[in-house]
């Protein structure tokens, strides 16, 4: 870890007495931890990834740590509806905090969400009661709190819990009277019938969500119709409904002409999001849609400018396509790619525990680099 942190601190053009003064440790500890004399406590190491402007987990050897403070804030997560009396922000700061934080599960960052978003729910949920649940823009603040928490439930595999929070997205969005955030509602509910693998069912609830969507008559309307297309296309492949995918990507395409490539209402849509879009409907199709996956990451890679989780994403999935063409060496470094993007997402993606776990079994268990891989994935 001390090298990680040494590392990471040049980088930022920091001295240790300059990383000590941001992170507000003293001297004594920045040397000790750099130079391995001692690990950091939680706090501290919160505090030293903070003032580096990286998420902690990019200084931990293993994901264990990062895991069980993740699966430790579940509970707190899971109270959201029994809030202590306390005290409520202006609604700037609060719009502020939930701004932060949908921007944390866009970068992937989970350990941050985990540590915060319990008592940013809580209040949250005393600002809907005082104003009778009549206010849409607490509405609103409550759908995108939901949906970080939900990144975390989901992700580190609390899929009872993701479920619920689903539900109250769903819940809190009649109250926020906008028919394009519950667009986005529909978009994350998509993962219910993922984690179920009902994705006939999960195909009819999107295709039921575009019938009831608003109109597109901006960038904004465009990304939320455009982005249930993308999703629609996903699952309808796994479904077995080639032609059907086909169709959606094609309306996909369509409204990315209409939005450049941003986030919009929590969401990344744009040209570059249809296209890994693209290929996660072809990795969809198994052995047949290889060649194509192929393809379309020869000519194509996502920019930096993307949001980690989605980048990481299509490493994940063209490292799934790549094992089953046979291209080992490349798979590899697809996951290794994805985990210097995402390390969180990375680790507790189910798709890159499997591909690491075939390559170990298909010949490459005597790369040292390989192993200590999957060992970090939890693949051995």
């Amino acid at each position: 870890m001390g090298e990680r942190v040494a590392t990471a601190r040049r980088a930022r053009g920091l001295t240790q007495q300059g990383l000590a003064a941001a992170a507000e440790l003293s001297y004594a500890t920045i040397r000790a931890v750099e130079r391995g004399a001692r690990l950091p406590s939680d706090d501290s190491l919160a505090a030293i990834a903070a003032a580096l402007a990286i998420d902690p987990s990019r200084l931990l050897a293993s994901g264990a740590r990062v895991t069980g403070r993740v699966h430790a804030a579940v509970p707190a997560i899971a109270a959201y509806d029994v809030p202590d009396d306390g005290p409520v922000r202006p609604l700037d700061q609060l719009r502020a905090a939930v701004a932060e934080a949908e921007g944390w599960r866009l970068a992937a960052q989970y350990v941050r969400i985990a540590e915060t978003m319990p008592p940013l729910l809580e209040e949250l949920a005393r600002a809907h009661t005082a104003a009778d649940g009549q206010d849409p823009a607490v509405a609103a603040l409550l759908v995108s709190a939901y949906r970080s928490a939900d990144a975390v439930a989901y992700k580190f595999g609390a899929r009872d819990l993701s479920g619920r929070l689903v539900e109250l997205m769903r819940w809190a969005s009649k109250g926020a009277d906008d028919d394009l955030l519950t667009s986005g509602v529909a978009y994350v509910r998509t993962e219910v019938f993922f984690a179920a693998r009902a994705h006939d069912p999960g195909l009819r609830a999107l295709e039921a969500a575009l019938d009831a969507g608003p109109p597109v008559t901006d960038a904004r309307s465009a990304a939320a119709r455009g982005a249930l297309h993308m999703r629609a296309a996903v699952i309808a492949g796994r479904a077995g409904r080639t032609d059907r995918a086909d169709e959606h990507l094609a309306e996909a395409r369509a409204m990315a002409d209409r939005a450049p490539e941003g986030v919009y209402s929590g969401t990344a849509f744009g040209p570059d999001s249809v296209r890994i879009h693209e290929l996660s409907h072809a990795v969809s199709l198994g052995d047949a849609g290889v060649p194509q996956a192929l393809a379309i990451a020869r000519k194509w890679a996502p920019p930096r400018e993307m949001p980690p989780e989605r980048r990481s994403g299509f490493s994940i999935e063209l490292a799934r396509a790549q094992v089953w063409g046979g291209h080992r060496r490349d798979a590899f470094e697809s996951l290794r790619v994805a985990r210097r993007i995402a390390p969180q997402h990375t680790r507790e993606h189910r798709w890159a525990r499997e591909s690491a776990a075939t390559l170990l079994r298909l010949g490459r268990a005597d790369d040292p680099e390989l192993v200590g891989f999957a060992e970090w994935i939890g693949a051995v």
